[in-house]
């Protein structure tokens, strides 16, 4: 039958970029294959693969950008450790929503999210000589693998699925007893499941990092996100459960791209706890000429990759922490959108015969939100994406997100209100493909 695309078209592709197979492409390089399907066909593709922000940027982040610009700073480098106004608003956010404390000195802005966990996974790794892994508690965002082995940081990782609430505790400690672990990654809500660790879990990774001496990165991408959750009663401000309350040896990463819809700035915060900051070890001296946990990470790392953060951005997303803070911007109405989208897509995908992979959220079903994974009967991850990109649908292989399951991770993020009768559409065409095959 004649599709948008056919298989020859695929491997030729994936022959050009010399990558082997679909289950072996990082997102940006499906971006690249999807856009170049779209010009060979000329015909839109429904666009899962990628988490860009679907909403306009945040009016409040722009008009504070739009008023830093004119009163100059373009013509200014920004502080290396960060602008004084974004370093109290992150510390005030972060108390808000998170309810944890964390001096204004120690929050640090980043270029994103990447930055801040290219940083922290540099200095973690140089704390202590013996501890060289990090361990990522899976699935996750694929690039932040990539990063460790850019480094030549060694890796472990488990698929948290089958080890939630009380089979957490062993699964951690199979890794930690080994005493290589310098730092325990993960991101809550999770990219690309959307399951959502509980308070519980949380108090379990705390305590075994505190036992074994390993440092916690939480990666908050998305955080107050879990729309399930109502917001705080008290304050009607929304909350997000942490391992703060269960450990001081952790790192937060805090970005503007998904709560604010202010990715095209690349601006993020790393809240690093008052104790790491201060932390000492003889292995930074030898490593990198200074003792401190903070000093190396602003005056050694930040400093040699990019000489700090746009200035103009650190006065938006300080602007939009501050607010958001204090609760007169209620940006989570805002991005709320994406559950909506994915409901619907969800429904038309189970209509098709679709399921969801990561479908329990420990005993509750998992919630709708940025991103959600899906699968069709027993079809591997890299057959299912070849055979939904000759449809016109792109998405990621789960493979590639240190999943222990097949199937595909999607994201509502690009979607319109005319994609939804072209989903149909597309949908209708899979099934006849994979029927015909």
């Amino acid at each position: 039958m004649k599709t948008i695309v056919d298989a020859a078209q695929i491997q030729s592709a994936l022959e050009s970029i010399e990558v082997a197979s679909l289950d072996d492409l990082s997102i940006r390089q499906l971006v690249s294959l999807v856009t170049r399907f779209e010009r060979q066909s000329g015909q839109e593709f429904i666009h899962f693969e990628i988490g860009v922000p679907g909403l306009p940027a945040s009016q409040v982040g722009v008009e504070a950008q739009k008023a830093a610009l004119d009163r100059g700073v373009a013509s200014v480098y920004p502080a290396l450790d960060g602008e004084p106004e974004l370093k109290a608003a992150a510390s005030k956010f972060v108390k808000a929503i998170i309810g944890a404390d964390v001096a204004p000195a120690h929050c640090i802005p980043t270029v994103g999210s990447m930055q801040g966990t290219f940083v922290s996974l540099m200095a973690v790794s140089a704390l202590d000589q013996k501890k060289d892994t990090i361990l990522y508690i899976d699935p996750g965002f694929p690039v932040q693998k990539t990063q460790a082995d850019v480094l030549g940081i060694r890796r472990e990782a488990f698929d948290v699925y089958n080890f939630r609430a009380e089979k957490l505790g062993p699964k951690l400690e199979e890794y930690l007893s080994s005493g290589r672990i310098a730092a325990i990654l993960y991101s809550n809500p999770n990219n690309p499941s959307w399951m959502c660790l509980t308070d519980e879990e949380l108090r379990t990774i705390g305590e075994m990092a505190n036992k074994y001496d390993a440092v916690v990165i939480e990666d908050l991408a998305y955080v107050t996100m879990d729309f399930r959750k109502p917001n705080d009663p008290q304050t009607g401000l929304p909350t997000q459960v942490s391992v703060t309350p269960y450990t001081d040896n952790y790192i937060l990463l805090l970005s503007g791209s998904k709560i604010f819809s202010y990715a095209g700035e690349r601006i993020a915060v790393t809240c690093i706890s008052d104790k790491l900051f201060e932390r000492k070890s003889d292995n930074l001296r030898q490593r990198y000429g200074l003792p401190s946990f903070g000093n190396v990470f602003v005056h050694k790392l930040i400093y040699t990759l990019s000489s700090g953060v746009s200035h103009s951005a650190q006065m938006a997303l300080a602007e939009m922490m501050s607010r958001a803070a204090e609760g007169s911007y209620n940006y989570r109405d805002e991005v709320r959108e994406y559950a909506h989208r994915t409901e619907r897509i969800r429904e038309i995908l189970t209509r098709h015969g679709f399921h969801l992979v990561y479908d329990k959220d420990v005993d509750e079903p998992v919630g709708s939100g940025f991103f959600f994974t899906i699968g069709y009967k027993d079809m591997k991850g890299g057959k299912l994406l070849e055979y939904l990109l000759r449809c016109g649908v792109s998405g990621i292989v789960l493979v590639s997100t240190g999943s222990d399951y097949e199937g595909i991770r999607a994201c509502s993020s690009a979607i319109k209100p005319h994609h939804y009768e072209l989903l149909d559409e597309r949908l209708a065409m899979f099934e006849r493909l994979v029927a015909e095959e």
